[in-house]
């Protein structure tokens, strides 16, 4: 199929390679060229304007930092893009964001699906993202050949809802974060092999993903990102929104958003990976 991805940074990156393993034909954009420019040896079209990149593209994918940029994007180019057409946003936004794109694609004649992913930058390599959409089951038919590319997509219901699904799924990875940092500091402080604890762990009830590389990333000291903390924040405000909307009080979620905020703002955390939660936790207990 003619796609077009905007937004090749370290999701789309990654995302737009496995599209063209595919066989897709792939026009790329990104607001700095040189971060899609690496994609040319990859057989992608390079686009100078993101008008550009979608006017011949049965299908257009958003990989951007928020919501507001996608709709600000989105309002810039829908009129380049051909009627028929259908946008898949994969960022990570709003719910209500999610339904305010449709809306206005749809006066356009534009499909539109929510479908935000998870897996980090490692998913995004190995084609193993978990993605979860939202909208018309029409839409999501004619996507998911183009999503199985890149992962494991499933239909979760009407426009918003993947966005839904994704705060549900950013809740559970910023809890869990802050539970595998302090089980690593406690079994560290205490003498034990983390990564011996680690494998014990393997298979059992406590055993998660994020165990296992977060952990990892942890106890040996590596936060370069594959989730930025910052964008940790930004999901985790949106959850909040959302929950505030439903009358809901999620005091865990709170919580340990106020601790990603303390690692952005006062040490400087913001563009490092979200498993850096444990220095936080490290200079609560004034280990650094």
């Amino acid at each position: 199929m003619k796609l077009a991805l905007l937004g090749t940074g370290l999701m789309g990156l990654p995302m737009s390679r496995n599209l063209l393993k595919a066989g897709h034909e792939l026009t790329v954009w990104n607001r700095t060229r040189t971060k899609a420019e690496p994609l040319a040896a990859d057989g992608a079209r390079i686009a100078d304007a993101a008008g550009d990149a979608v006017k011949d593209a049965e299908i257009v994918i958003s990989m951007l930092s928020d919501g507001p940029t996608v709709l600000a994007l989105q309002r810039a180019v829908a009129g380049a893009m051909r009627p028929g057409a259908l946008w898949i946003d994969m960022s990570s936004t709003k719910p209500e964001e999610a339904r305010a794109q449709a809306a206005a694609l749809a006066e356009r004649g534009i499909d539109h699906l929510d479908a935000p992913v998870s897996g980090g930058t490692k998913g995004a390599e190995a084609a193993t993202l978990a993605i979860m959409a939202g909208g018309e089951a029409t839409a999501f038919a004619r996507a998911e050949p183009v999503l199985k590319a890149m992962g494991r997509p499933v239909h979760v219901g009407p426009t918003g809802t993947g966005q839904l699904s994704k705060l549900a799924n950013q809740t559970i990875v910023a809890v869990t974060i802050g539970a595998v940092a302090e089980a690593m500091l406690l079994a560290v402080q205490g003498g034990a092999d983390p990564a011996a604890l680690r494998n014990a762990l393997k298979g059992g009830f406590a055993d998660s993903v994020i165990l296992q590389q977060h952990g990892e990333r942890m106890t040996t000291g590596n936060f370069e990102p594959g989730g930025l903390t910052k964008f940790q924040i930004k999901d985790l405000d949106n959850v909040l929104a959302e929950a505030a909307s439903l009358n809901l009080t999620l005091p865990m979620t709170q919580s340990v958003r106020d601790r990603f905020v303390t690692f952005m703002t006062e040490m400087d955390g913001g563009d490092r990976d979200h498993s850096g939660l444990y220095l936080e936790l490290k200079q609560r207990n004034g280990l650094i």
